[in-house]
């Protein structure tokens, strides 16, 4: 049985010894961190699941960034990712536990009926449909660096919100 943490109280060192384990030690040249560049991942809705003896299995990480319109507007999302599970750990539904905690607090964040930010990711489109993750609003989307328009993924309540056009980068207020 899996226990969640925040990420916060991981030590950083094994949070890089994680991702490093899931994605290979060229993560760092992905566009995904190109898009997040010199911000730092949001405390409330990043987590570590532990497995039953306590060792790091699975994190995730979200982000402040925004899309920024043809007129130089910056529409604030949060970046969901990565999630990354321990090799040999996978299809133990670590993924789906984090996932489920992290949008979890994004959607109870939001009272009043407000509406929470639009999330943004890069990543499967069959896997994270079950989230409400499509590519349907991305296609004027652009990220710097190299990245496959149909992985471009955004989740929101009210798609009418998102700019057709822009730019992605982290989001510094």
């Amino acid at each position: 049985m899996a226990t969640l943490v925040p990420l916060s109280a991981i030590d950083p060192a094994l949070i890089e010894e994680l991702l490093d384990a899931a994605f290979g030690e060229g993560r760092h040249a992905r566009t995904a961190y190109r898009i997040r560049a010199g911000v730092e991942w949001l405390d409330g809705l990043s987590f570590a699941a532990l497995d039953e003896d306590d060792y790091l299995a699975a994190t995730i990480q979200l982000w402040p960034v925004a899309l920024t319109d043809p007129q130089g507007r910056p529409h604030p999302m949060i970046m969901v990712g990565p999630v990354a599970v321990m090799p040999g750990r996978q299809g133990e539904g670590f993924g789906k536990a984090l996932m489920a905690a992290s949008l979890g607090a994004i959607d109870a964040g939001f009272e009043d009926g407000a509406a929470p930010l639009p999330q943004v990711m890069i990543g499967d489109p069959d896997y994270y449909a079950r989230w409400g993750f499509v590519a349907d609003h991305t296609a004027g989307w652009h990220c710097p660096g190299p990245f496959e328009k149909h992985r471009l993924l955004a989740r929101t309540g009210n798609p009418a919100i998102l700019p057709p056009e822009g730019m992605l980068g982290p989001w510094i207020p």
